[in-house]
């Protein structure tokens, strides 16, 4: 159990030192290392971290961090993840404040961060194509990404409202939908089987 505590903490330290531009930067690396490597959520969990990461107060990477280590390790490994994934910012901002008092206006840090923004989005698009594939899975979940996709570029709505619309679209709408798909499918059976007599 230690070893494994130990393991946690180090691949959510890991996470929290690679991870530029905010808690949807971590996405990637949170997939590579949770999902793909180690196990320890699929994508459809980790995306429901991200969600009610997003809708509970608090920064998003560190919410998803206590959410993935207290699903694999209890309240330990949601302590655990949660020091992990912080630590790094931690020693790497009071080292900063200790030693350099005017750092992000060095010209190298600036023109750094530009490349690094850059690359950000690239990864961050990457984990969106690759969870969307498997997010959407038919035509009611479409029409739900690409009304809160509008709704969230053209209203100036918080995406914890967005969020929590979509959770309320699924909640109501879904069971309709496979009652619709079931019945469809029922009587498209039913007619076959008519067919083959």
């Amino acid at each position: 159990m230690k070893q494994s505590l130990l393991e946690l903490f180090l691949v959510f330290a890991k996470i929290g030192a690679t991870t530029f531009g905010g808690g949807y930067a971590m996405l990637p690396i949170l997939q590579l290392e949770v999902v793909e490597k180690r196990h320890w959520a699929t994508e459809e969990e980790l995306m429901d971290y991200y969600a009610i990461g997003q809708c509970t107060p608090g920064i998003i990477a560190v919410n998803t961090a206590t959410f993935v280590g207290y699903r694999k390790f209890g309240l330990a490994g949601g302590i655990i993840a949660t020091c992990g994934v912080v630590a790094p910012s931690l020693v790497i901002i009071t080292l900063i404040a200790m030693f350099l008092s005017n750092f992000a206006e060095y010209p190298v840090v600036k023109y750094a961060f530009d490349g690094i923004r850059a690359a950000v989005c690239v990864l961050i698009l990457n984990s969106v194509i690759k969870l969307g594939k498997k997010s959407v899975k038919d035509s009611l979940c479409l029409i739900i990404f690409l009304a809160i996709l509008l709704l969230s570029l053209f209203a100036p709505i918080s995406p914890v409202w967005l969020v929590v619309a979509a959770g309320a679209a699924g909640y109501f709408l879904k069971p309709i939908a496979d009652r619709k798909a079931a019945k469809t499918s029922g009587g498209d059976a039913g007619g076959e089987k008519e067919e083959s007599k």
